[in-house]
């Protein structure tokens, strides 16, 4: 992919160029699909599995929707990926959750229904409230883990993501990791 022309593309969605979106798909789709295999893959579901293009689709009609936000990089849109996937997974899985009680059971459509396994509902929920704690006190810690986690950037990129220093990145990186690493034990 040719980053300054993924770039040039979000610049121009972000200033109104609906026609940009249907260049911009095709460019992203394989990096969004890659991405989506790495988070479903990390909650030990298996990478084939149904579910990954669902991901795929819904985090990238959740990227279009946004209005709100300046398009700058390539680093910066697959930040927003990761978060937005993070988002579904943790909406999945509190759904699996509330079937498992037997609350309210929601409609889901069979292809979204298994993005994450009911086994894993209950750590993705923990670790979604773990990073609730961290953002209350320190935000950057949480965009540098849904950069790296959630979006399976590379240092540089979470830097440029986020706009921060490498050596920040790996400092916040360590810390967030440790912190979580805590929380959720104790947990």
């Amino acid at each position: 992919m040719v980053s300054g022309q993924l770039t040039s593309l979000l610049i121009r969605f972000g200033k109104g160029d609906r026609d940009a979106i249907d260049r911009l798909l095709p460019l992203v789709y394989d990096e969004l699909h890659l991405l989506a295999r790495r988070q479903r893959f990390g909650w030990r579901e298996r990478p084939d599995a149904p579910g990954t293009t669902s991901l795929v689709h819904e985090s990238f009609f959740r990227l279009v929707d946004q209005d709100q936000v300046e398009w700058e990089c390539r680093a910066q849109f697959f930040a927003i990926a990761a978060r937005a996937m993070r988002s579904i997974l943790v909406d999945n899985a509190r759904w699996h959750a509330r079937a498992k009680r037997g609350g309210n059971p929601i409609p889901v459509p069979l292809e979204s229904a298994n993005l994450v396994s009911r086994e894993q509902s209950a750590e993705l929920i923990d670790l979604d409230r773990a990073l609730v704690r961290l953002e209350h006190d320190e935000e950057r810690l949480v965009r540098i883990v849904e950069c790296r986690f959630f979006g399976g950037l590379s240092i540089p990129e979470t830097a440029e993501a986020i706009g921060i220093s490498e050596a920040t990145v790996k400092r916040g990186w360590n810390v967030a990791r440790a912190w979580l690493y805590g929380e959720l034990r104790a947990g």
